[in-house]
């Protein structure tokens, strides 16, 4: 069911204080790291009496084309979108360019970023970055555990159109084939679509397949987490597989304080949704941006997750 929002906060101000018009915001999906980010973006825009109209796309590519064309049909002066399938942005960045209407994506890189042109810009963090820290950290930690010989490696993918999925999973490839971690061997590799049940159905697969692998690596946490709880239903020790994700979730962080959870790279969704409405205010006002806008990423462990705890 398509789902709206409307932040009607300004209109006590009759619009008179707002950065511009109404801004439209298509979200790919609803999960707990979107969730965060849309909380970046609501509480921008009450700062700034910035009315907005929030549409949730739930993994239908068309469905957000739809929003975005909706949008645009509603004369709205800027657009957000958090893309379903990367691959989708040039006709939307098209769209929106032919009307004239500022856009803005976020969190995930749209596969034109660089030619998006002087009214459309990217606000978000690095993918390749995201999986190198949480490849390298796996590395690390299978050394310091005394597997630095060999390590079967397994990798959940996120939805395999969408560059946040490609890209990450290509950092860990190549983290693999340097000489300091070319003794992780990837076994295998599928996608679960960014969701933890089928993460969970996946890993169950594997194992029953015969799989025993000494890492997992997701590209995201829900997709962990949902590795982690099937490798408590299968009777394994989870605290032997070391499981990794993206994002340093709530529900995360408190995986990893029961020791489940090994790495993770904080995301900062709250910085990219404030950052994303702050660039689109500005579009609509006709002022330059620095586009791509890069939020970093950091890694999280087990050493220092307490200072992670409250920021997602």
């Amino acid at each position: 069911m398509n789902r709206m929002i409307i932040l009607t906060a300004s209109m006590a101000f009759l619009g008179s204080t707002a950065f511009a018009g109404d801004i439209g915001v298509s979200i790919s999906h609803s999960d707990s790291n979107l969730a965060v980010l849309v909380k970046g973006i609501k509480d921008k825009a009450a700062q700034s009496n910035q009315p907005l109209q929030i549409e949730f796309a739930e993994g239908d590519v068309n469905r957000q084309l739809s929003q975005v064309q909706n949008f645009i049909a509603a004369k709205v002066d800027a657009i957000i979108v958090n893309t379903v399938e990367t691959s989708a942005t040039p006709t939307m960045t098209k769209l929106a360019a032919d009307a004239g209407i500022p856009l803005v994506y976020v969190n995930n890189t749209p596969s034109d970023v660089h030619e998006l042109g002087p009214k459309a810009a990217f606000v978000g963090s690095d993918e390749k970055v995201a999986g190198t820290l949480e490849a390298q950290e796996v590395c690390r930690v299978l050394k310091e555990r005394g597997k630095g010989d060999s390590a079967d490696i397994l990798i959940i993918q996120g939805v395999l159109a969408n560059e946040t999925a490609v890209l990450r999973s290509q950092a860990v490839h190549e983290v693999a084939a340097t000489a300091e971690c070319n003794f992780m061997k990837i076994i295998d590799e599928q996608s679960a679509n960014w969701d933890p049940v089928k993460a969970q159905d996946l890993v169950t697969n594997w194992i029953t397949a015969g799989y025993k692998p000494a890492a997992i690596i997701s590209n995201n946490d829900e997709m962990a987490i949902g590795a982690i709880n099937s490798l408590k239903a299968s009777g394994l020790d989870a605290s032997q597989v070391i499981v990794a994700g993206v994002d340093a979730t709530k529900e995360a962080m408190q995986y990893m304080k029961n020791g489940d959870l090994q790495v993770t790279v904080f995301q900062d969704a709250i910085g990219q949704g404030a950052g994303s409405l702050e660039v689109a205010m500005k579009l609509a006002k006709g002022e330059k941006v620095e586009s791509p806008l890069w939020i970093p990423y950091e890694l999280v462990n087990p050493a220092n997750v307490e200072s992670y705890l409250s920021k997602n």
